[in-house]
């Protein structure tokens, strides 16, 4: 079964429960429906697995081949979790395939761990400079984006996959505890621990700029 891009221009439907109607109607045989679920999940997957490979050319084979086994086992999902912790799995689970099978490490970039323009902003460290832009505005928002991405490179493996979960995926606490097989607490804890990580490396780059404290 060969998944082919949609038109990204279709209208997903709005029910909160929209991946289930659609997961449904794809178990009954609607390709369409599953269709639809690539178009809503197929930038977050290859951003996904854009952090976990290096070359950039295998991102979009590794998604097609994500959405493919996600199609094959679809009969598989019974709704105990979110659709997309479900297929974050596979996703993850066909990037390591594919890098050991090309004999490579299935380790995360430093680069890809920093976020991307066009990802969620809520990772922006605060007072990031974003407007009214000057040679030395510009200079600091590089100083603070490389301090970041250093400090996520440094972080032990769970707490850097915690917070990426939650600031670069949007997934919800109880959606991380099942992807880590953690309890709630465990979470907030490694969250807040990466947090305060990546603000200790920060924290000396923004009182420079402002002559604050934070």
């Amino acid at each position: 079964m060969t998944v082919n891009t949609p038109t990204p221009d279709t209208a997903m439907p709005r029910e909160p429960d929209s991946d289930v109607v659609l997961v449904e109607r794809a178990q009954a045989g609607d390709q369409r429906a599953f269709e639809l679920l690539v178009i809503k999940y197929q930038r977050r997957v290859e951003r996904l697995i854009g952090r976990m490979v290096r070359d950039v050319d295998l991102v979009e084979d590794i998604a097609q081949e994500t959405f493919i086994r996600a199609y094959r086992a679809l009969h598989q999902f019974r709704g105990d979790a979110q659709f997309y912790t479900w297929l974050y799995r596979i996703a993850v689970n066909t990037a390591k395939k594919f890098l050991l099978e090309l004999k490579r490490d299935p380790t995360v970039s430093d680069s890809a761990l920093a976020p991307k323009d066009d990802e969620d902003e809520t990772f922006r460290p605060k007072n990031e400079p974003s407007t009214d832009e000057t040679p030395e505005s510009v200079l600091a928002a590089k100083e603070i984006g490389q301090a970041v991405s250093q400090a996520l490179a440094e972080l032990p493996d769970d707490l850097r996959q915690a917070i990426s979960l939650r600031e670069m995926d949007g997934l919800t606490y109880e959606d991380i505890a099942q992807l880590m097989a953690c309890p709630i607490g465990t979470v907030r804890s490694r969250i807040f621990r990466a947090r305060e990580a990546i603000s200790a490396k920060v924290r000396p780059l923004l009182e420079r700029q402002t002559g604050k404290r934070w």
